[in-house]
Parts: structure tokens; sequence; C-alpha cells
């Protein structure tokens, strides 16, 4: 196993809050040492950032990540030399800087330069071009490391992890997009991420309706009954611990999310609403079913606190941290996958006994 990992960062938009929560991470080595951090960025524009935080901090400017020393914080530069800070303003510059950083980030990831990635928030809008036409990062990385064969939008928080089985579309596309096909595939995708990304045994999956009530029978509306229970059944009969499907608005007022490993909402808003109030800022948001490790903090760039130095670096410390624990569960599954006599730990949530009936008012 490897003892020291290379980690990537990426400096997201350079106006937004992105630099302020990661500098203060970086300001405390006990965060990432024995680790190598290499900051994919601007060097002028992270002494810029630093200097407005005032944090005591080395940040040591490198050609290669291959220069990056173990215990430190390296810069690579992407950016041109006269790349243009425009504090809580969305710009065009700012979204080619962005991506310039992620692009070079992704590039060395794939090279095997680093070992995991950590990405800095971005502006959607701003960071559009002939290269980047995405609705975000995960629709990239997707493209990039699994030839556009889709991942896995996880979010997590301690013992909470929500997916969402379609990402970044219009609501009203919904109905059409929610097939067995779908939310089998993403169901999949998350059982394995629970097993091989969590290392947890026998992951159980809560599976919530799309519509109040989970329809009511059918009365307020028919996916439950012809796309979602359907699709629940032949899960089990693949062996997948899956069960539902739960009205959300009672399955998070009630706290039966805390019954489960995981969580498949039917869209983004479902999933994310609960899941940002109960995660109180501590929230990480984690590419799943990638060859890579991907983690980000589950904000945006916060325009209106730039320059305020109160933005709350808690969500990206987390995102640093699971990068590295999901590295780690990964290593540890295929070690033992290579040698299956040896015993393995597994946390689990609890036995089967407690969970609620699929016909439960909740």
């Amino acid at each position: 196993m490897k003892e020291k990992l290379k980690i990537g960062i990426t400096q997201g938009d350079i106006n937004s809050i992105s630099y302020e929560v990661i500098l203060k991470n970086l300001a405390i080595p006990e965060l990432y040492e024995p680790h190598a951090v290499v900051l994919y960025g601007s060097p002028k524009v992270a002494a810029y950032h630093k200097k407005n935080l005032d944090l005591n901090l080395a940040l040591k400017t490198v050609e290669s990540a291959n220069d990056a020393a173990y215990g430190a914080v390296s810069v690579i530069n992407c950016n041109e030399e006269d790349v243009k800070v425009d504090l809580g303003q969305a710009t065009k510059v700012a979204g080619l800087a962005a991506f310039q950083a992620l692009e070079k980030a992704c590039a060395d990831l794939k090279a095997g330069l680093i070992d995991v990635l950590v990405t800095g928030p971005i502006n959607k809008s701003c960071i559009q071009s002939e290269s980047f036409h995405f609705p975000g990062h995960t629709e990239y990385l997707e493209e990039v490391f699994a030839d556009g064969q889709p991942g896995l939008m996880l979010m997590v928080c301690d013992k909470m992890r929500v997916a969402v089985a379609t990402g970044h579309i219009a609501i009203d596309t919904l109905p059409q997009q929610l097939t067995m096909d779908l939310i089998m595939q993403k169901a999949r995708l998350l059982n394995r991420s629970l097993v091989y990304d969590f290392a947890i045994q026998r992951p159980r999956i809560a599976i919530l309706a799309l519509n109040p009530h989970a329809g009511d029978e059918g009365l307020i509306g028919k996916q439950e009954q012809e796309v979602l229970i359907p699709a629940i059944e032949q899960l089990q009969q693949e062996g997948i611990y899956c069960y539902g499907p739960y009205p959300a608005d009672g399955f998070f007022g009630s706290d039966k999310y805390k019954l489960f490993d995981g969580v498949l909402a039917m869209y983004h808003d479902q999933g994310l609403i609960p899941f940002k109030a109960l995660s109180e800022g501590r929230g990480v948001n984690f590419t799943s079913g990638l060859p890579i490790v991907r983690t980000s903090p589950a904000h945006g760039t916060a325009y209106d606190l730039v320059g305020q130095q109160t933005a709350d670096e808690s969500s990206f410390r987390e995102a640093f941290y699971l990068a590295i624990d999901v590295y780690r569960n990964r290593e540890r599954y295929e070690e033992m996958y290579r040698h299956p006599l040896r015993k393995q730990h597994i946390e689990q949530v609890g036995d089967l006994s407690d969970l609620p009936e699929q016909e439960d008012e909740i």
C-alpha cells in the first residue's frame, strides 16, 4: 500500500472563494503531511490570494508533478502570466483559467503523476468553450476517463451518501429520462461504489420515489409502478439490497436515511436539497464509477462571499480527506481480492431487520 500520495488540486474559479477555501486548509501542514500537494493554477494568482488572506504558507513553483516534494505544497503554472483576477465577478478569463488547470490536472492524473484529484468550484457558464462543453465537472470527467460512459454524482457526509439518477438536466425532461435501464444502471454503480470505495459489505440502498407520496398507487403518477418498482425487483433478484420507492419528504424528515448505506434520488434537487441541509457545510461531491478518484467541496463559487474572508473551508477539507480515504479503500479492496482468505473489517449501518417496508407511509 502506498504510504505517501500525490494529491492534485485544481484552482477552480480564480474570482471565487475557491482559493480561499483551498489555501486556508493548506496553511495547516497537518492536513496533508506526509503527502505531496500539487496545486494546478497560477503561482501569481495563488500568491495574490495568499497575501489577501494573510496566510503563512510556503508555495513552491514546479514544472512537473514529478518535482513535487512530499510534506509540501507545489504549484504548477497552467495559465498565462498576465491572467487577471476580478474578485467576485464571473468572467471568461476566470473560466479559461479554471479549464486550463483542470485539463492539466486530468492529464497528470491519467498519466499517473498524481494519485487523486480535488477540484475547486467553477462557474459552469464562464468555463464553456469549444474545449469544455459540459454541464459540469462530472460529465467532463466521464468523457476524459471513461470515454463518455456514465459515472455517478455521489454526495457524501459521514455515513450519509446520496446519489442522483439524473444530474444536470432540465426538470421537464425527467419523465422521459427515468427508465428502468437508467435506474438499474445507477443503482448498480451506487452498489459498486459502496463496496469498492467505502468498504461496505452488502450495502443497503434506498430508492426514492419521483412523485409525491410515491405516486399514491398511480393516482399522482405512474413512474413508481411502471418503472421504479419493477427496477427494484429486478435489482433484488441480482442480489442488490435495494428498497423503496420511498417518498422523499418523509424519508429525510423522519431520519429513515440513517438506516441505509446509500440513497438514490431521482433528480438533482431531490437529493441535494436535503443533503446540503443535513450536512451543514461539510458535504463532499464524489464522482464515483470512474477509474480515478475525484472529489470536490459541495458548494459553488459563492461570489458574494469573496473578499470577506468568511468562507467556510470545512467542505474542502472533507473533500481532501475523502479522496485519500477512497484511494485507500480501493487499495484494500484490490489487496483483499488478491488474497481472498484474509479477513477484512467492513463497516455497515446495521442488519436488515430495521428497514421500513416499501409500502410504509413516510
